[in-house]
């Protein structure tokens, strides 16, 4: 399985953006997949993650980003709005061939996103 991640960016306090990881391969076995965030100087700490019958979201992000995803065969999306400075972050995407809601067999590879105050 490999994942592409897209999305990140520059955004001002407020603003929003929507995060992508695209899986290829043996898309399949893929039960849960997730999002991580690490910041400088911090520990990677989930944000979100979904499986076919549940989801987790980070405290500090709950009310704010979404995580989304149709199918079994669809990407995942991490839509974030109300966007703080200390969301600041490499952003990760993350798969697990089980239902466990921290995913971390495969990783994609982090796209950036910046928030700026």
């Amino acid at each position: 399985v490999q994942l592409q991640a897209s999305g990140g960016g520059l955004v001002q306090t407020g603003g929003s953006l929507r995060l992508s990881c695209v899986p290829s391969g043996d898309i399949l076995s893929i039960k849960s997949m997730g999002w991580y965030r690490q910041a400088p100087g911090n520990q990677r700490e989930l944000v979100a993650s979904i499986t076919k019958s549940k989801e987790r979201m980070a405290k500090s992000v709950v009310g704010r980003f979404t995580i989304s995803r149709d199918n079994a065969e669809s990407p995942v999306y991490l839509q974030m709005n109300s966007l703080k400075p200390e969301d600041t972050a490499v952003y990760y995407c993350a798969a697990q061939p089980s239902d466990r809601l921290d995913p971390s067999t495969y990783w994609g590879q982090g796209t950036q996103v910046t928030v700026s105050s």
